[in-house]
């Protein structure tokens, strides 16, 4: 994948994400197990964002980019994350999907809130 167009996918995903109202508290994670893209809180909710930009659906859509791997990986990111700051809270997983059109410049975003639970196995 392209840098600059996850760069860019990422900076879009922030910019809707305080236009929603969310708080974000850290951006590009980096622990041990793993990356998180956004880190966002929002209604006493944190939100653990995997953000998934593409120009095409050539390799399939950003949503379907993490699969059941994935899923693992970034729950044990979050795990770490909560409890390195010690915080006893439910983790929400999001994934924000940023179709972006190189020849136009047009972008569309997709939140899904509750992409899907904690994966513990």
């Amino acid at each position: 994948m392209n840098l600059s167009l996850g760069k860019i996918g990422e900076e879009l995903a922030q910019k809707y994400l305080r236009a929603k109202g969310f708080e974000i508290l850290d951006t590009n994670y980096t622990c041990p197990l793993g990356e998180m893209d956004i880190i966002a809180t929002k209604g006493g909710n944190l939100y653990f964002t995997e953000v998934k930009t593409r120009s095409s659906d050539k390799f399939g859509s950003p949503m379907e980019a993490v699969d059941y791997k994935k899923q693992q990986k970034l729950s044990r990111v979050a795990a770490y994350y909560l409890m390195v700051e010690g915080l006893d809270t439910i983790a929400n997983f999001a994934v924000i999907s940023v179709k972006f059109d190189p020849y136009s410049k047009r972008y569309r975003v997709e939140f899904l809130a509750n992409a899907f639970y904690e994966r513990t196995n």
